[in-house]
């Protein structure tokens, strides 16, 4: 991060959870590496442990990612626990959409709209080509199939069941004005496949694991960091997810954000790492938050997070 900027932690307003890598999809510009051959999952007595610890604090939302979430044997559980806490929670499900038309995966939907879970699904292009392109062959149409079977449960017309769409750049640069782009995607969504969603997140590709595995055999990874950095908006700094997030890993490791996880670059309290179930939030929110390089991507334009651009 630039000098002489200091990031102060908030009082957390999520925690994030990464369930793992699995996933049956090998996305092109995915920055967990994920894919249907990982074994790293998260196990039933980390879960114990991380839900309890949950159930003791005011977080007031669940942010469940991989990976796709919905292959991990405890994401029933973990939904369900948190939706019946005596303060119930806000749980948000990062989908990868192709799942509900994978055998053995059709509880999916359903699921998810008794729960009342809010769903935050790529969708990189309103085109084919462009979305294949990143996800791979068949992404397109079965998320198409799977948009429709959500619409019709009631996500995007019921208040109380919210569906996302997420836009990547399908190359090294950055995001157009996300107000434009969403747009563009409710008109070409509603006239072309009768889709519905409420809004779309622009998230800037960070240079790292796969992604940067292709700048890299492009000669292009110096080009990118430069890009970013030099788009560097001082004015996203407020908004920052790394201020008011906790991420987790699937062993309950904590990190600033799903990209240090991914980078192995965990949140440090006393020279160590950390297990979510030991925090003190009292004395984590003096601890700093760990910056590198790949951070110029949140920052850059109208800046980028989880929750998309950071400006309007």
């Amino acid at each position: 991060m630039r000098e002489g900027i200091r990031l102060d932690r908030q009082d957390p307003q999520v925690l994030q959870l990464n369930l793992g890598k699995l996933c049956n999809l090998t996305c092109s510009h995915c920055h967990v590496n994920a894919g249907p051959h990982r074994k790293e999952i998260i196990k039933s007595d980390t879960v114990t442990k991380i839900m309890h610890w949950f159930s003791m604090t005011n977080i007031p939302t669940l942010d469940l990612t991989g990976g796709t979430p919905e292959m991990i044997p405890d994401f029933r559980r973990i939904v369900e626990e948190a939706r019946n806490l005596h303060t119930p929670r806000k749980v948000i499900d990062r989908l990868n959409a192709t799942i509900i038309e994978e055998p053995g995966y059709e509880w999916v939907a359903e699921f998810l709209a008794e729960n009342e879970v809010e769903i935050i699904a790529s969708m990189p292009c309103y085109e084919p080509e462009n979305v294949e392109k990143q996800r791979g062959n068949g992404v397109f149409e079965k998320s198409i199939s799977a948009f429709k079977k959500l619409n019709e449960l009631g996500y995007g017309s019921d208040p109380r069941l919210n569906i996302h769409f997420v836009y990547n750049p399908s190359a090294d640069f950055l995001p157009p004005d996300q107000m434009d782009l969403e747009a563009k995607y409710k008109v070409m969504m509603r006239e072309h496949f009768q889709i519905e969603f409420n809004q779309l997140y622009c998230i800037t590709n960070m240079p790292i694991a796969r992604f940067a595995s292709w700048l890299k055999r492009e000669g292009r990874l110096d080009d990118y960091n430069s890009l970013l950095k030099d788009a560097f908006n001082p004015q996203t700094i407020n908004g920052l997810m790394c201020r008011d997030t906790i991420n987790v890993n699937w062993l309950g490791e904590v990190f600033d954000c799903d990209f240090n996880q991914m980078l192995n670059l965990p949140t440090h309290t006393k020279n160590r790492s950390i297990k979510i179930w030991e925090i003190n939030l009292k004395q984590f929110s003096k601890e700093p938050i760990r910056t590198a390089t790949h951070c110029f991507g949140c920052t850059a334009g109208s800046g980028s997070s989880c929750g998309g651009s950071l400006l309007d």
